[in-house]
């Protein structure tokens, strides 16, 4: 079966942010030295390959382009300076970007005016749009949801979870489609008794305990202290976000069987605030550290950084520490005046994040665990008995 090539492919991703390439002659240096280097003894330079020949369609099926996490090891021994593992960074938002049918990735991606502009925008839509079904400030104590409707806050917050469920969704079939044809081609349909064993592995063993990313990358990061790790840094970032949105989920819930009326002043023990409370806490401090990194340039995942990072990384600090400074009103004596803005700051700010996410780098906590169970799905690159 012919491959259809694409002569712009190494150009269009260069324009996400991948260097010149051109310079690879393959001389395998990548492949062994990555920590994550299957068997087949072709990642990632097969990656650089199929850019350099046009083979659009090989690399956005390639599930192996998932599994770096640019610890940026081939990319500091590389002889041509090629810059490996920045190619691969950008490979996979040249991946988002197609697996997205709106564009809006392309865009938050190539044009960082414009995605400035749309992220300012959003936010100013939904504070406004909040804001103008207001109701009085309560000079004794902060009445948040009669400053802004519960049911309003409600709503809206539906509107944006369906239209990321439908982004999201339309992206993962896209991409699992590919992959599923590429996997068939290859080796045929997979062992059916493989397939919960790939899901556990790709859900609960790689995306949420990072076993390769924590083990299999750490060789890079020892000169950090334990608290500076990426791995760390990561997982902060990531069970913090989840966190949040389950608290928020699950105060919701709560709400609609009766237990306890959203808004209800409760103690700072209450699970459900504790939940939030810790981990925002620890959103904020792997967001914090990563920002840190950019501006120092510490490590060869900072020292290129996009517009779409800055973006991604400002929203979530924003968000974090809003919603921080957000309880720290509500638990004050004298609940002040500036809460009822933070509210409506953190509120807005909160719903364009994750309507954004699946446009931005966020959208790597959904493809990348795809990638990972057709990975184990096909018996490749995990340990046995995992």
């Amino acid at each position: 079966m012919s491959a259809v090539v694409d002569p712009g492919l190494l150009g269009e991703i260069k324009r996400l942010g991948a260097a010149d390439v051109s310079a690879c002659f393959s001389c395998g240096n990548c492949t062994a030295i990555c920590p994550l280097s299957s068997n087949d003894g072709t990642f990632p330079r097969r990656m650089i390959r199929y850019a350099q020949v046009g083979m659009k369609d090989a690399l956005l099926s390639s599930k192996e382009l998932w599994t770096c996490y640019h610890c940026g090891l081939c990319s500091d021994t590389c002889p041509t300076q090629a810059d490996p593992g920045g190619f691969m960074a950008a490979a996979r938002r040249y991946a988002i970007a197609n697996y997205d049918r709106t564009r809006l990735a392309w865009t938050m991606y190539t044009q960082p005016a414009l995605s400035t502009l749309i992220a300012v925008l959003l936010a100013a839509f939904f504070a406004l749009f909040l804001y103008a079904s207001h109701g009085p400030q309560n000079a004794a104590s902060l009445r948040l949801f009669r400053f802004i409707p519960e049911g309003l806050i409600h709503m809206t917050g539906v509107v944006v979870m369906v239209l990321v469920v439908l982004a999201g969704l339309t992206g993962v079939v896209t991409m699992a489609s590919r992959l599923s044809r590429r996997e068939r081609s290859r080796a045929g349909a997979p062992r059916g008794g493989r397939f919960w064993k790939a899901l556990w592995v790709a859900l609960g063993v790689e995306s949420l305990g990072q076993r390769r990313y924590r083990a299999d990358c750490a060789a890079v990061q020892e000169t950090r202290p334990w608290y500076r790790r990426r791995w760390l840094l990561h997982a902060s970032t990531m069970w913090g976000f989840l966190g949040l949105l389950l608290a928020t989920v699950l105060d919701y819930g709560l709400s609609l069987i009766g237990v306890k009326a959203t808004g209800t002043p409760v103690p700072i023990y209450y699970p459900v605030r504790l939940l939030g409370t810790i981990a925002g806490l620890a959103m904020i401090y792997g967001v914090t550290m990563f920002l840190v990194d950019r501006l120092r340039r510490d490590g060869q995942a900072a020292k290129q950084s996009e517009a779409s990072d800055w973006t991604l990384l400002l929203l979530l600090w924003i968000t974090g520490v809003s919603g921080l400074l957000l309880e720290l009103a509500l638990y004050l004596p004298h609940p002040p005046a500036w809460g009822y803005w933070v509210f409506l700051f953190h509120v807005s700010v909160a719903m364009e994040l994750v309507l954004l996410a699946p446009f931005m780098k966020f959208a790597h906590a959904v493809y990348r665990p795809v990638a990972l169970f057709f990975l184990a799905l096909a018996g490749e690159g995990m340990r046995e008995g995992e």
